[in-house]
């Protein structure tokens, strides 16, 4: 089965759950900015959660399905029609031979995620089939779809669908978001004053912010200790601040190492809700303890449980 893609959307890209193990070669993961949502949209479909799908981001595309397919889109709200129909996301749908799938006016959140059963069906580079924008990698060489593609769908794995219409299991950022994060590696480089100056500032992402980091824009933060640092692995949500003082949260495309002082980082159970900010979003940081960054983790995982 193939999708023609008519228009594409400001920055569509195949995404699966990334492409760990070669870190240590210097290759970043990439993957989904949301992996929750697109975790959703493979369960509503049957498909393995491993199953690359689209990743639409603020401006979606226009699609046509040149055979019948299950598909559902999952994360952030956007008006949809097929064809003429206006359909609601968050559940599975089936498309006829011919049908053209529409994104119109997103209401909230920055990133939805388009699954068809079979998922998108791309050669895979070091094992994903994740497109990383910035080493040119993966989904359609390296690049977003563009109007004129046709992607492949693959064989169904035909697992059990969620019969019932799913939801993310967190309130999607209308305009911004406060998420919790741990002190990072680093922290004890920060005066408290420092510290309590990060957890307090509504930072703004910069128009530079894209799927390797957001540059946030707000208080600058003074490090006390200014000595060079070894560089270091950045995991996803690892929250630098560089010189300038402006902090910056690495997402999915981040670089495997940095050496910039880490503040804080993400709790897992909330990167899938930074990943749906937009450049001009705000987001505020709220400090929490490892118990209970264990117990959000827990909830979340016990949420898509109970979806399946």
């Amino acid at each position: 089965m193939t999708i023609r893609v008519v228009e594409p959307g400001l920055l569509t890209t195949v995404q699966d759950q990334g492409r760990w193990g070669s870190q240590a070669l210097g290759v970043p993961v990439a993957g989904p900015m949301d992996a929750v949502s697109h975790r959703i949209a493979n369960l509503l479909v049957g498909n393995r959660p491993d199953r690359a799908t689209l990743e639409v981001t603020v401006v979606g595309p226009s699609l046509d399905f040149l055979a019948d397919a299950t598909f559902a889109v999952v994360g952030a709200e956007f008006e949809l029609w097929l064809d003429a129909e206006p359909i609601a996301a968050n559940i599975s749908r089936r498309a006829a031979r011919g049908s053209r799938l529409r994104f119109g006016r997103r209401r909230a959140g920055a990133r939805a995620y388009l699954a068809v059963a079979g998922g998108i069906d791309v050669p895979p580079v070091l094992g994903s089939r994740s497109t990383d924008l910035a080493s040119g990698i993966g989904g359609l060489g390296g690049r977003p779809i563009r109007s004129g593609d046709r992607l492949e769908v693959g064989h169904s794995d035909n697992l059990r669908a969620a019969g019932a219409p799913v939801g993310v299991p967190f309130r999607l950022p209308r305009g911004g978001a406060t998420v919790r994060v741990m002190p990072g590696l680093e922290a004890g480089r920060f005066t408290p004053r420092t510290m309590g100056l990060f957890e307090k500032t509504r930072y703004t992402l910069g128009p530079e912010s894209n799927r390797m980091g957001y540059r946030l824009r707000g208080e600058a933060l003074g490090l006390a200790e200014t000595e060079s640092l070894l560089s270091s692995a950045t995991p996803a949500g690892t929250i630098q601040v560089p010189p300038s003082g402006e902090p910056i949260l690495l997402m999915a495309d981040r670089q495997t190492t940095g050496g910039y002082a880490r503040i804080a980082s993400v709790i897992s159970a909330d990167i899938a809700m930074a990943g749906q900010l937009a450049p001009g979003d705000w987001i505020e940081f709220e400090v929490c303890q490892h118990r209970e960054a264990l117990a959000a983790l827990i909830a979340l995982e016990q949420a898509l449980m109970r979806a399946t």
